[in-house]
Order: C-alpha cells, then sequence, then structure tokens
C-alpha cells in the first residue's frame, strides 16, 4: 500500500492506480465513453471543452482511436456496453510529460492559473500543484475579484472563486462541477480588460483546460475517458498534455500518492507544502 505523502516508485503507483480505479478497469462505463464520442462529433459543444474542433473529427471510430491511443479504451468499436478501461501506462507516461512542464514552469518562474472544474476529485491534485508552484519560485496567479458567468446554455449565474490558489466555480456556497469554458474566459478577459497579463501557463481540466489551450496559452490537463475533446486537443497540438484517469473516484484521498509522485517528478516534492 502507498503512503500518501511519500513519492510512490512507478511501478507501485501503477499498482496505486488500479487498485483504486483511477486507471485500469475504471467505473465509467463503456456506453457513456461512446455516447460522449458520438455527441463530439454531432458538433455538440458541451463536448467540446472549449475547443474549436471544427469539422475534423468525422465519425465516432475517429475519436475512438486516439482515445485508445491516448487513454487506453478499448480500441473494438463492436464493444458498445460494460467495462471500458484507462492504461495505467499511459497515465504515467502522461504524468512524466506533466512534471517535465511543471519543472520547466518552477525553473522559468512563471506565471500559471490553476483551476479545476471538479473540485469534489481534483481540488486537492490542483492545491497541491499550486502550493508547490509558488515554494519553488513561479507565481500562481491571483484571479481577478467579482467575477461572475454563467455556463452559456444554462443561464444560472455563479462566482467564479479561488481557493488556495486554484480557480473553481461556486454557486450557493456550493463548488461546482462545471465542463464549461466560460468561467475560464471570464478570467481571461477580466485579465486583459485589467491590463494583467495573461497565463504564461494553465493547469486545468474541463472546459477552463480547453478554453485556455484554445487561446494560445500552453495547457496542461487531466482528463476522463469520457472527456475525449482534450486527448483530441493533444492530438492537435492544442493542448501541451493530458493525462487520462478517472477524474472521481470513490475517495479523493486516493489521488494523493499519484500527486506526490507527479510534484517529486517535477522535482517540486521537497517544496510542497
Amino acid at each position: 500500500m502507498t503512503t500518501p505523502n511519500i513519492p510512490p516508485s512507478p511501478d507501485e503507483l501503477l499498482r496505486h492506480l488500479v487498485a483504486t480505479r483511477i486507471a485500469g478497469p475504471i467505473a465509467t462505463p463503456r456506453e457513456v465513453n461512446l455516447r460522449h464520442y458520438a455527441e463530439l462529433v454531432r458538433g455538440n459543444l458541451r463536448f467540446w471543452l472549449g475547443l474549436d474542433l471544427g469539422d475534423r473529427w468525422k465519425t465516432e471510430e475517429d475519436v475512438l482511436a486516439v482515445m485508445a491511443e491516448r487513454a487506453g479504451v478499448d480500441p473494438n468499436p463492436a464493444h458498445r456496453t460494460g467495462q471500458d478501461t484507462i492504461d495505467p501506462e499511459l497515465t504515467l507516461a502522461a504524468l512524466d510529460r506533466m512534471a517535465a512542464v511543471l519543472r520547466d514552469a518552477a525553473a522559468r518562474r512563471l506565471h500559471v492559473l490553476v483551476a479545476t472544474g471538479h473540485p469534489g476529485g481534483l481540488l486537492d491534485v490542483h492545491r497541491a500543484i499550486a502550493e508547490s508552484l509558488t515554494a519553488a519560485g513561479a507565481t500562481v496567479i491571483d484571479i481577478p475579484r467579482d467575477l461572475r458567468t454563467t455556463e452559456g446554455d444554462d443561464e444560472t449565474w455563479g462566482d467564479v472563486r479561488q481557493f488556495g490558489g486554484v480557480a473553481v466555480l461556486e454557486r450557493g456556497a456550493t463548488l461546482w462541477h462545471t465542463h464549461a469554458p466560460q468561467p475560464m474566459s471570464a478570467i481571461l478577459d477580466a485579465l486583459a480588460e485589467s491590463g494583467r497579463p495573461r497565463p504564461d501557463l494553465v493547469v486545468a481540466d474541463h472546459g477552463w483546460a480547453g478554453r485556455a489551450g484554445q487561446q494560445g496559452i500552453p495547457t496542461v490537463a487531466f482528463a476522463d475517458s469520457n472527456d475525449p475533446a482534450l486527448f483530441l486537443g493533444e492530438a492537435e497540438g492544442t493542448v501541451t498534455v493530458t493525462v487520462p484517469l478517472d477524474d472521481h473516484v470513490v475517495d479523493a484521498r486516493d489521488y494523493a500518492p499519484m500527486t506526490a509522485y507527479l510534484l517529486a517528478a517535477a522535482g517540486l516534492s521537497g517544496e510542497a507544502r
């Protein structure tokens, strides 16, 4: 069993990812994955996560091929229901690529924006990254105050807040699970309007990551197997790194060994608080 704050070895992390279903046989059903791939191809912008995918992805099978390559889902298009997978080796490799980006951000003391649309699962992961980058000399951007936004087709307004260096969407004192790109747009627009520079790097997920990448900002992201847009963005070069994982396992504390591995690989574990 891995210890949360001690970086595991690669083999230990692989076993942990499978044991906790962060990768390996995951909870996200195959039929959900395929339905999302089909919605993306149909042009449903909710599934584009802030990216402009145009008409470049013609069929569900086109998307499935990329997801098999980059996330490790079953490549067989005849597999329509039941269990699907994320390849833990691909998760590990993507964590190593993300670590290289974070190491560079710390070394160059870049201005970094950290955000999550999945606070129920990944808030602590993002918070640890933000704290470690700050301690290492990078600047985690303080977002402008009093930002409000909708989620596009949902006319209910929410507040864009920041906790522990991580931007989130809040509604009625509740941190909100959102796939929408509008919260990231609100931050980037407010930075521009106030004359502040935009981020050198974004660490995020969902539409926060997609919108930043679409704006040309180097972006590293976490994404589930039912959120194909960020993997397509990586394939097209719009997103720098996309780490495949189940983004909401039963106990969010299970992400701690993965986070410890990521920060150690980035040379930041000694800086984490």
